[in-house]
């Protein structure tokens, strides 16, 4: 008789804890979508972003120059 009641003592805490419950929490946490808070670090950030867009511009006009040494015998 103990041995029945707390398997359905443990059956029913199980059944509690589902995950139904989390996953509907989880779904209205993303339909909620967080917006983004600006950090100490969002200058830097921007900073390194434009720097790459240079080097990738000096970069592409090396290569252009060098085609065009290469296209003239050089």
């Amino acid at each position: 008789m103990t041995r029945s009641l707390a398997l359905a003592a443990c059956v029913s805490l199980l059944a509690a804890c589902s995950s139904h419950k989390a996953e509907d929490e989880a779904t209205h946490q993303a339909a909620a979508a967080p917006v983004r808070q600006k950090t100490v670090f969002d200058d830097q950030l921007k900073a390194l972003e434009k720097a790459k867009a240079v080097q990738k511009t000096v970069d592409d006009a090396a290569k252009a120059q060098q085609k065009a040494i290469d296209d003239n015998g050089g």
